[in-house]
């Protein structure tokens, strides 16, 4: 919106010209969506408190977490209005991938928005059936794959593309819609069982998307990406600003989310947030390099499936508990201790998926 608008005005003060500039949009929808968080962040709180929409705990789990029964929960939605105003003000609405990956964020959202309202407004603790909730994941992330096996003006954008070799690529075919759809779904989801302690999930996503905002950028212009090696998605630069809009408003929800938590995201937040990084990932065209700095996300869902095969073949469980961080946890982990660690680990892991970039 304000980019057009500097447009209009460059004719009559030369200096407007900045604003055309994706790093500098970048930043400030960064800047945007942490300020606007900061913001509302206290009366959505109150809000959510004086609507009673509390957290329910298990209580099968750890003892130290009964004590979060009744913090307030769908915070995500504040994500969710950080990310889409910074959007709007600072993005180019004019291209094709920044509204996709916005309607892909908000459509997950409101699957996750669903759940919650479903777990604290009407008391069912199943929340929206799982079949129906994957299905309606299903459903947004098929369509979201299905136009951009169409949209994407050259066949070299849906090659899979793996680091560390410049010169392979494999042709996916129709068997990109199948892949895209794995990869959106499968991060949401990721995500999701990651979101189970006071600010874990919401760094690692401000830091993975910080990454893949830096990757879109490099693969929207022909030269950087012709130096280094990596596909060129026209038009794919524009998520930067979509991306520094996650950074900036999961920095502002950390302001709250931080331990100990005054609010959760819930599903509608960590089922959004893992969509928006698996749709940058699929279309900048680095999905394995989302799984290398997405680690913890994969390391939480692979955790999961294990106990559950475990469990289901030999009766015996592999982890204390499942996801892993609560294992970690019932080994005498304080909470702060094992989100710390997480982060180093996310840290890590997205200096590496960074450094892929350039060893190929």
């Amino acid at each position: 919106m304000l980019m057009l608008l500097t447009e209009y005005l460059i004719q009559y003060q030369s200096g407007f010209r900045v604003f055309q500039y994706l790093t500098l949009r970048g930043i400030l929808a960064a800047g945007t969506a942490l300020t606007i968080s900061l913001l509302v962040g206290p009366y959505m709180i109150r809000r959510l408190q004086s609507l009673q929409v509390g957290q329910s705990v298990r209580d099968d789990g750890p003892q130290s977490h009964l004590s979060k029964a009744g913090t307030p929960t769908m915070g995500g939605a504040l994500l969710l209005v950080g990310i889409l105003a910074s959007c709007l003000l600072w993005g180019d609405l004019r291209n094709p991938y920044l509204w996709l990956a916005l309607l892909v964020t908000l459509g997950f959202g409101a699957v996750g928005w669903v759940d919650d309202y479903r777990k604290v407004a009407e008391r069912d603790a199943r929340g929206l059936p799982a079949r129906w909730k994957y299905f309606w994941q299903s459903v947004v992330g098929l369509v979201a794959a299905l136009y951009l096996y169409l949209a994407f003006d050259s066949p070299v954008t849906t090659h899979l593309y793996v680091p560390f070799f410049k010169d392979f690529a494999w042709s996916m075919g129709p068997l990109f819609i199948v892949f895209a759809y794995f990869v959106i779904v499968g991060t949401s989801n990721a995500v999701n069982l990651t979101d189970g302690l006071d600010g874990l999930a919401i760094l690692p996503t401000v830091l993975v998307g910080t990454a893949l905002g830096i990757i879109a950028y490099l693969t929207g212009r022909v030269d950087f990406a012709d130096y280094l090696h990596i596909p060129y998605v026209a038009g794919s630069g524009e998520l930067a600003v979509f991306c520094g809009s996650i950074a900036g408003a999961g920095l502002g929800f950390l302001w709250f989310n931080t331990y100990p938590a005054q609010v959760f995201m819930g599903d509608v937040g960590a089922l959004a947030l893992g969509a928006a990084l698996g749709i940058v990932a699929v279309v900048t065209r680095h999905e394995i390099v989302l799984f290398i700095m997405g680690g913890i996300f994969v390391l939480e869902t692979v955790s999961v499936i294990l106990q559950v095969i475990s469990f289901k073949m030999t009766g015996r469980r592999i982890f204390r508990m499942a996801p892993i961080h609560h294992h970690f946890e019932l080994k005498g982990w304080p909470e702060p201790r094992v989100i710390v660690r997480f982060w180093i680990i996310t840290v890590m892991l997205v200096l590496f998926g960074l450094a892929t970039l350039k060893l190929r």
